[in-house]
């Protein structure tokens, strides 16, 4: 059974998952948002003309909320500029040009016997390799493994369930990768102290949850497999808690007041890479999908140009209509295909030949509550977020809003809900920074 309320099945096009991850090619030009995160942005450390290294540090973290950025090529830093940003709109970015050489930073060597380094060692190595939450919320992750005293931290969850549909990445990824994902979340055990130790993967993902439990078998560790109902939002963090540890994360808290910390299986893979092999997070798999020539699951450089993949899968095929960074129901619609690959991608979704309709009245039927996973009231919220009645949206609990999309997802008369709702919860946030530093 299920273990949460509400959610959906719409239709989940995973029509990569059987494709195996492809290496793009090395792209002639990257361009690295010095925010990639969410908290502080990074402080530049190049200038225009300097030749940078593979992994070489290029942005340093002005906060403890924060995360360094890397180079991901072999080049010369051409400009420190505003460049479109797929989330920000604009960011300030270090562009770097390849010279045709792929030669490594020296800083950058793999480590012998790494479980053995102490927990303050672990996490350091983690902050500098830049490593954030890779299923979209880029959280810093040595951020999220340093909870407060006062939280009895006991369980931790690998997401693996990408309930997101058209993605497949994090599917090929626990295919294929599977002993670094085991290993990561090993390092991750070790740095958290906790016994307890779930990856949650849905059930349409037979051979993955086959190839993990083989591996967690011959590593000889105590990790478990959940099998996770196939249905959306599945993998949101506060339903995936709930359905393997019936835990409830309380209005406006965090999985760690219920003694919980959650990681993305492409984080743990991050983590392996950054601890045993000592490379710093540059490169991120992805799945490219909808109207391309080759869809494709590929492991691509941070900072490669958007259209130089598309370009790499074949181009557009038929008329383009969106283009999204991410799946269908939480993806972010861009405007152009001239922004970079960043830490947070899982995909790229490209629409064609389909129809924008009109938004109707409200017929109050009440399927945008069935359906919401946080039982909230999203037609009554996104009311008062027209109106800019932001204290009443706030009284609804506007901001425990996961934006999963499932109330605009079945809404009859086609009301962007969600949207809606994102405008009060951002600006209900904002207040509550704002009142935080009076």
């Amino acid at each position: 059974m299920k273990g949460f309320i509400g959610g959906i099945h719409p239709k989940y096009n995973k029509l990569t998952s059987k494709s195996k991850i492809e290496v793009a090619p090395s792209s002639k030009l990257v361009i690295l948002p010095l925010s990639q995160h969410i908290g502080a942005p990074c402080k530049p450390l190049v200038k225009v003309g300097d030749e940078v290294k593979v992994g070489q540090k290029i942005g340093e973290s002005e906060g403890f909320v924060s995360a360094p950025i890397h180079s991901s090529i072999c080049g010369i830093v051409k400009q420190i500029s505003e460049k479109p940003h797929p989330v920000l709109g604009t960011c300030n970015s270090i562009t770097i040009e390849s010279n045709g050489k792929v030669d490594w930073d020296e800083s950058i060597k793999p480590r012998d016997n790494p479980i053995s380094l102490s927990v303050d060692e672990l996490k350091n190595i983690i902050k500098e390799a830049g490593v954030v939450g890779m299923g979209g919320a880029t959280f810093p992750t040595h951020v999220k493994l340093s909870p407060p005293k006062d939280k009895n931290i006991d369980c931790l969850i690998l997401n693996g369930a990408e309930c997101e549909p058209y993605l497949t990445c994090d599917h090929r990824l626990m295919i294929e990768n599977c002993e670094e994902i085991v290993k990561g979340a090993l390092i991750l055990k070790k740095i958290l102290d906790v016994k307890k130790i779930f990856i949650g993967v849905e059930e349409n993902k037979e051979n993955a949850i086959l190839v993990l439990r083989e591996k967690i078998e011959e590593l000889n560790t105590d990790i478990k497999v959940i099998k996770l109902p196939t249905i959306y939002p599945g993998g949101a963090e506060k339903t995936l808690i709930y359905s393997i540890t019936k835990r409830i994360v309380p209005a406006g808290g965090l999985p760690m007041d219920v003694g919980v910390v959650v990681q993305n299986v492409a984080t743990a893979k991050a983590v392996h890479d950054a601890v045993y092999q000592g490379k710093p997070l540059i490169e991120r798999v992805l799945t490219v999908t909808g109207a391309v020539n080759k869809r494709k699951n590929i492991l691509v450089k941070i900072g490669t140009p958007l259209k130089d993949i598309i370009e790499h899968c074949g181009g557009y095929s038929g008329s383009v209509v969106k283009l999204i960074s991410g799946g269908p129901m939480m993806g972010i619609a861009q405007y152009t295909d001239n922004i970079p690959i960043l830490k947070g991608f899982s995909g790229i979704l490209v629409q064609a030949n389909i129809q924008i309709e009109a938004e109707l009245d409200c017929i109050r039927c009440g399927k945008c509550l069935e359906v919401c996973p946080m039982t909230l009231v999203p037609t009554t919220i996104a009311q008062y977020s027209e109106k800019d009645m932001l204290e009443q949206a706030e009284d609804y609990f506007a901001a425990d809003c996961i934006e999963c999309g499932c109330c605009s997802y079945v809404c009859p008369s086609k009301i962007q809900l969600v949207q809606k709702i994102k405008t009060a919860k951002t600006q209900i946030l904002a207040k509550r920074k704002q009142n935080a530093k009076k």
